[in-house]
């Protein structure tokens, strides 16, 4: 997939989740008002919040998709990454409003009315919200758009609520379980807690430029590697832009060739690498073979051994 469909892929996902947040929305809000559950009123505060955050996260992934200018060089992929963390507090703030109006409800004799018309929205929301998620999954599998996949955890959220609506308005009206409601909304505020934590972590990854996965990075070395030239990799480093990667090395080449047979052999390793890797930028600096880089010259102190392929004259 090339940069401009992973565009157009990550803001269809976005519009698609704004159509179906407001569409949960004015569904759960008219439940809430009608069966008094504060489960169900827990539902609803997360759908108002995930309409707000996939807004955000549309205009995150709009903002990321323009190509790189003059004064973003790198282009603007992290933006998906702060409207992800914008997602994070939304979400946070929610949990902890929800907590708090379940806990004051624990004390409170205040049951909930006509379970079946709650439990019958609530189906309706879990299926909208199934679809949703699984074209989530089917773009954030394309794109990794870290906006999506922030999007998807609250969706992935939402859907446990609806379960947990449906099981306190059972357990209230039908098993007489008084407290069941607030209860539920206690461990919907607590699973909204832990979903906002587990979203987080990819965005400041993301963010502080977190390396790639080990595994990642030893399939990209190995498809460099493949070219009989190459002689050696070291300074090998990586990070993580909206849908976009960035990777620069240093590669080892024999050191009798001339300038314009070195800069062939980049243009190779990187057409190889451009067709495994379609929507990561390179950068490539040349050593000649022997060559050993003065400690100063190093951005960071590295312990790592360089990768040599036992090609060496």
């Amino acid at each position: 997939m090339t940069r401009q469909e992973a565009a157009r892929a990550t803001i269809s996902a976005a519009i698609a989740s704004v159509a179906t947040a407001t569409f949960l929305l004015a569904l759960k809000g008219f439940a809430a008002w009608h069966t008094g559950s504060v489960a169900m009123l827990g539902s609803l505060a997360d759908t108002g919040l995930d309409l707000l955050a996939s807004l955000v996260t549309l205009y995150g992934v709009r903002i990321a998709a323009e190509p790189a200018d003059h004064d973003h060089r790198f282009g603007h992929g992290k933006a998906e990454a702060l409207a992800a963390l914008f997602q994070v507090a939304l979400i946070t703030a929610s949990a902890g409003a929800i907590a708090w109006r379940a806990i004051e409800r624990l004390g409170a004799d205040a049951p909930t009315t006509d379970a079946e018309f709650g439990i019958g929205v609530s189906i309706v929301a879990i299926v909208a919200t199934f679809a949703l998620l699984a074209y989530q999954r089917s773009v954030i599998k394309k794109t990794g758009s870290i906006a999506i996949r922030a999007d998807n955890v609250h969706y992935q959220s939402d859907l446990l609520l609806n379960l947990s609506v449906i099981a306190a308005l059972v357990l209230d009206q039908f098993l007489g379980f008084a407290s069941a409601d607030p209860i539920f909304g206690i461990a919907i505020a607590l699973w909204l807690a832990w979903g906002a934590f587990k979203a987080s972590s990819h965005a400041i990854d993301q963010l502080m430029d977190r390396e790639w996965p080990e595994e990642m990075r030893e399939r990209f070395i190995a498809v460099a590697a493949q070219h009989p030239q190459l002689l050696g990799i070291h300074d090998f480093r990586t990070r993580h832009s909206g849908s976009h990667d960035f990777a620069q090395f240093h590669m080892h080449v024999p050191a009798d060739i001339t300038v314009a047979k070195a800069h062939d052999i980049v243009e190779e390793v990187e057409e190889n690498l451009r067709r495994e890797f379609p929507n990561v930028e390179v950068l490539i600096h040349v050593d000649p073979d022997g060559h050993v880089d003065h400690p100063g010259n190093a951005l960071i102190e590295e312990e790592v051994v360089p990768h040599w392929f036992g090609k060496r004259a």
